[in-house]
């Protein structure tokens, strides 16, 4: 045989190998761009509850009276947080001197879904601070971080406070799902400045939390998944999921927390909060509520919600009116 045309051959069959590895790479390099893009998307752009359906849903099952809510003194205020994002807020002063609670809202909702929680507060004779998250109602975001850079805002909110009343001001922080993250990662990692922290149906690391998601809508979480999930998150949103650790977090609080969940959440497990709970050193008290999916401890149990509530403002001296 010519050893020109074996040469030739040889070459060819290269050529096409090459142009093979190419093709192959290229595609893998779309499929894994492309599987970034959707995790990181579910993640960052979660998609929200309109603001009015929120608003009509509180009102038709009682939660929110909006009557009584705009005979309310109170005065909106925009807060600027450390990125330049810009937070609506609202001041709500029915006695004044008295402690405030900051309310941090669950992500998809907005602040009407704090006004059933803050009037629990409000009867018992604290002043509130409820406002919108970034991202969500009023306030102004691009996207979410369930607690990275939300706790920023919620120090933001915090500041606030103390700049209107002075820095003898007593207050506490509830927060429903993300607005619990938020309240754990800022009192752990920021500064422990509250009194205390009412922390409802909250994950205890997020990784976890997608794992588990993973699981229940496509039958398990393979790792190479989470992998791409993590790096993308960071490639757009610049922030790391291992960062999103409350039960790190919990471990510097001092002040006492009430935690709470749902015995029948099947979103945020209940034993992670048995698990926060746990590694909590100090005050600590603990009420799983019967019935409610997730973040329905609350509109489920109304009565024994505000009976532990009581029983926890009262154990450790908190409730103004006694």
């Amino acid at each position: 045989m010519d050893s020109r045309y074996s040469n030739k051959s040889r070459l060819r069959r290269t050529s096409i190998i090459k142009k093979a590895a190419i093709s192959s790479g290229s595609a893998a390099a779309v499929l894994l761009a492309g599987t970034g893009l959707y995790l990181s998307q579910r993640i960052l752009y979660r998609m929200k509850k309109a603001d009015k359906a929120i608003v009509e849903r509180e009102r038709k099952a009682g939660r929110f009276d909006e009557n009584a809510y705009e005979q309310l003194p109170k005065e909106d205020v925009w807060i600027t947080s450390e990125d330049g994002i810009r937070i609506k807020s609202v001041f709500i002063t029915p006695t004044p001197g008295n402690p405030y609670v900051i309310f941090c809202h669950g992500v998809t909702e907005h602040k009407v879904n704090s006004i059933k929680y803050m009037n629990l507060f409000l009867k018992r004779g604290f002043n509130a601070v409820i406002y919108d998250h970034r991202r969500h109602g009023e306030s102004e975001g691009a996207f979410t971080s369930y607690g990275h850079f939300e706790k920023m805002d919620l120090k933001a909110v915090a500041d606030e406070l103390v700049r209107r009343e002075g820095p003898h001001v007593r207050f506490g922080i509830h927060g429903e799902s993300m607005g619990a993250v938020t309240l754990l990662l800022y009192a752990g990692t920021i500064e422990d400045r509250a009194d205390f922290y009412v922390a409802d149906c909250p994950f205890s690391d997020f990784r976890e939390q997608l794992e588990h998601q993973m699981r229940r809508e496509i039958g398990g979480a393979p790792r190479f998944l989470l992998t791409i999930a993590e790096w993308s998150v960071w490639l757009r949103g610049r922030y790391k999921l291992s960062e999103l650790t409350p039960l790190e977090a919990v471990k510097n609080i001092k002040k006492p927390i009430l935690f709470i969940h749902s015995m029948d959440d099947k979103f945020i497990l209940p034993r992670m909060t048995e698990a926060l709970f746990e590694v909590k050193e100090g005050p600590k008290e603990i009420y799983f509520a019967p019935n409610g999916a997730h973040a329905q401890s609350y509109n489920e149990n109304p009565e024994q919600y505000e009976e532990a509530l009581n029983a926890f403002l009262r154990k450790y001296n908190l409730d103004p009116n006694h």
